[in-house]
């Protein structure tokens, strides 16, 4: 869940994913999509997703590459990236039929079923190298038709892992999540870096469209964005005339975000997004990302916090334990007197989850509202 879940750093994804062992998918079959890798020219045509039928070829511009569907994927390989927004995605647009491998994983989630519908899923027998995704070897010996990355960083070579034109050369296309095209981009459009600033709960939401165009599912996602938009709507409206609270995320299992030991805490975009449409506002609002390895205790011992938002990173964690510890440690927090808290895990990333998390978190910033 990168960048987003998405701004996670790199060593996070030694906990985050290690590769599971299993059987890799027959090879074979025509392929159903081609790549060109000359720079794409004018506008997007990935429209939002409606109730219609995708009409073949599809053609779109993914982060300056210009990517041609022939039919809807079948063999999808699902990079790593410390992000599981993707492969939750595909999920709950039914598409877990298309996956060949996934390398994408959690251990817990703000949707009960999430994790044990990502552990059914295939791996193909991957391994990742020691930047944490799978090298390119790998993913050419495996043959899929479509390969998805959260961030354009999962095509770097100095990485060790395939390139856009390497696949495309193989026949293979990729494909990255629109928003983080300027993640791991050095020649990353303003328009590119704008958006990964600015990521949000409709950047989740917009990701769901395009997929619904690819694989043919725009009346699943049609529909899906609808109930997903619908819910995150109904917590703004009931607080909307509320005043919003001051609102910490904080993540003590990735303490090693962290160049002083402490919590993980989320700010900027996405994290921002949530706690608005929640009735609050980050405890640390307008900081750059970088808040996350540069926060020091004096900086955390004095901010003002209404309510805490307790992040999980593993399913061994106890919300309630790491509540109350961070209360003993930060007594002059209004949270800390009043014990307000709540517990999520994924839902606060880019991902299809947003709903989950802005609905738990507004009945602690505004029970009664």
């Amino acid at each position: 869940m990168r960048p987003s879940r998405t701004r996670r750093a790199s060593a996070v994804a030694l906990v985050l994913l290690a590769a599971a062992c299993g059987t890799p998918a027959a090879t074979g079959g025509e392929a159903a999509t081609e790549a060109a890798t000359e720079p794409a020219t004018g506008p997007a045509t990935a429209a939002p997703a409606s109730a219609g039928r995708t009409v073949y070829p599809l053609t779109i511009d993914n982060c300056g590459t210009r990517v041609t569907f022939r039919r809807p994927p079948q063999r999808v390989l699902i990079l790593n990236g410390t992000s599981v927004g993707e492969v939750e995605s595909f999920l709950l647009l039914g598409l877990e039929r298309s996956i060949l491998a996934n390398a994408q994983s959690y251990g817990v989630s703000d949707d009960p079923s999430m994790t044990a519908r990502i552990k059914a899923l295939p791996t193909g027998g991957l391994t990742m190298n020691k930047n944490f995704d799978v090298p390119a070897e790998q993913v050419l010996k495996l043959k899929p038709d479509l390969v998805v990355s959260t961030w354009s960083g999962g095509f770097d070579p100095a990485r060790g892992f395939a390139t856009r034109e390497q696949l495309a050369a193989a026949g293979i296309t990729s494909l990255v999540n629109p928003v983080n095209c300027a993640m791991g981009k050095p020649e990353a459009t303003e328009q590119e870096k704008r958006a990964y600033r600015n990521q949000s709960i409709n950047s989740s939401l917009e990701f769901l469209s395009l997929l619904g165009r690819v694989f043919d599912v725009q009346r699943k996602a049609f529909d899906l964005i609808g109930r997903l938009r619908a819910r995150v709507e109904s917590v703004r409206a009931r607080v909307a005339a509320l005043p919003p609270r001051k609102v910490l995320i904080a993540y003590p299992g990735m303490a090693m975000m962290n160049a002083n030991g402490l919590p993980a805490v989320m700010t900027g975009g996405i994290y921002d997004d949530v706690i608005r449409a929640a009735g609050g506002v980050n405890a640390f609002a307008g900081q750059t990302a970088d808040m996350t390895r540069t926060l020091n205790r004096e900086q955390l011992a004095t901010a003002q916090v209404d309510v805490l938002v307790v992040g999980l990173f593993t399913p061994e964690e106890k919300g309630e334990e790491a509540a109350a510890k961070l209360f003993a440690a930060y007594p002059h927090w209004a949270a800390a007197r009043s014990r307000s808290y709540t517990v999520v895990s994924d839902g606060v990333y880019l991902g299809p989850l947003n709903a989950w998390a802005v609905e738990k978190i507004s009945k602690v910033v505004h029970p009664g509202g």
